[in-house]
């Protein structure tokens, strides 16, 4: 299957599920995840309007940001580690998974010295599983509080990652909780600007995420597929 058909494919989906939905198509942003493509695939995905690249690790994604850098938005949606934020504040435009006090200290940091502000969305672990890094819930609206003096970091919104389901609608209780988790924060106004992005959704689940209010939805496989 090519690229084109499979975006055709994957935007009949996407438009279907806001139809569903009662949502408006340019609500949602596809983030097409390079990571296990090359970066010659990366560059026939921005030449076809997928102009937001996400990727996992720098090392995986420095040839693709150099010769892309000027022509996409690259979000960042991998685990970060502390001390690899030198090689992502700067280069990406998005950071979706600020999960921990000591990783938002060293993006302000790094921010600071570059003199620039960085959109984050804060990762939730929704589901619990051990295996997945993010905040537990409940824990949500004392850190956002306490990134309070990291002026540098401007939060936009959550992130989460759903358990692996044979069945895509069994993810949708915990798409559902994060919307919830976003707009209890928003009517408690615990930060000063409302949240309004939600990452959430990918290929094997994205229309359920869409349907529940996901603004960006990151897909790889089912969109820019997967090389050897």
């Amino acid at each position: 299957m090519t690229l084109q058909t499979r975006l055709r494919d994957v935007e009949s989906r996407l438009q279907e599920a806001c139809r569903r939905s009662g949502r408006n198509r340019e609500e949602v942003q596809i983030i097409a995840v390079t990571k296990y493509v090359s970066t010659a695939t990366a560059e026939a995905a921005v030449r076809e309007g997928l102009n937001h690249i996400g990727e996992n690790r720098w090392p995986d994604a420095k040839e693709k940001w150099e010769t892309l850098k000027d022509q996409a938005v690259f979000h960042y949606i991998g685990s970060l580690q502390t001390n690899k934020v030198k090689d992502v504040v700067g280069k990406f435009d998005f950071i979706h998974s600020l999960d921990r006090l000591s990783l938002a200290e060293a993006i302000h940091q790094r921010a600071s010295l570059l003199g620039l502000e960085v959109p984050c969305f804060l990762q939730v672990n929704v589901s619990g599983e051990q295996s997945k890094h993010g905040l537990p819930p409940d824990e949500l609206g004392a850190f956002i509080r306490q990134l309070e003096p990291f002026d540098r970091i401007k939060p936009i919104g959550l992130m989460t990652m759903a358990p692996y389901e044979s069945e895509p609608e069994d993810t949708r209780p915990i798409f559902r909780k994060l919307r919830q988790l976003r707009d209890d924060l928003n009517r408690t106004a615990v930060w000063r600007e409302p949240l309004t992005a939600l990452s959430m959704g990918m290929s094997g689940d994205f229309e359920v995420a869409v349907e529940e209010g996901a603004t960006h939805v990151r897909l790889g496989t089912v969109l820019v597929g997967k090389e050897d």
